[in-house]
């Protein structure tokens, strides 16, 4: 796809895949919480190879680019310039606070935007030029990517890794009732 390239979403089907992805967002971010909530904040300085993060610099990562990235598709500016405030918080309870009411107010721009709004392209890098809508589905590709490099740290750090996608060695997976139906 070029730069040039307009967007092929109608307003109405970028109106429509927005609640999708929301929705999605918001579950994923439940998922997100319970990987942070593992971290030991005793152990939040590990790192499995000194050109890694720190679990704690993964950590605000993950959490802060998602907020920058979500404000960004509201505001059809994207960028790689996340704030780096990860010093002002002291605890995982804290950034997993601050990371939930961060992103639902992100959300709730998002959700504020019009339909032809979320149609418009918006450039990022100046490597993709995409309807402002589909970016959902990229920052959420990318908290997935950094997720799992965050459950590769619980372990060696003395944690539990939370059943994700399905059961860990360490927890079973929550699973809804299944209701079944007789026919006579």
């Amino acid at each position: 796809m070029s730069n040039s390239t307009q967007s092929a979403l109608s307003p109405e089907f970028a109106a429509s895949i927005r609640e999708t992805l929301l929705v999605w967002a918001a579950r994923e971010l439940e998922t997100t919480k319970k990987v942070l909530a593992a971290i030991p904040d005793a152990k939040a300085d590990y790192r499995p190879d000194p050109h890694a993060r720190t679990a704690w610099e993964l950590a605000w990562h993950l959490a802060s680019f998602d907020i920058h990235f979500m404000n960004g598709i509201a505001d059809f500016k994207l960028n790689l310039d996340v704030p780096d405030d990860k010093d002002k918080l002291k605890t995982v309870a804290e950034l997993i606070a601050w990371y939930e009411k961060n992103f639902k107010r992100a959300a709730d721009r998002i959700r504020a935007m019009t339909p032809e709004q979320l149609a418009t392209p918006i450039d990022f890098l100046g490597a993709f030029k995409l309807p402002a809508v589909t970016y959902l589905a990229f920052f959420n590709n990318h908290r997935v990517h950094h997720r799992g490099q965050l459950t590769t740290y619980l372990r060696p750090m003395g944690s539990k890794c939370p059943a994700i996608y399905g059961d860990s060695f360490d927890e079973q997976l929550q699973r809804a009732p299944v209701v079944t139906t007789s026919r006579s």
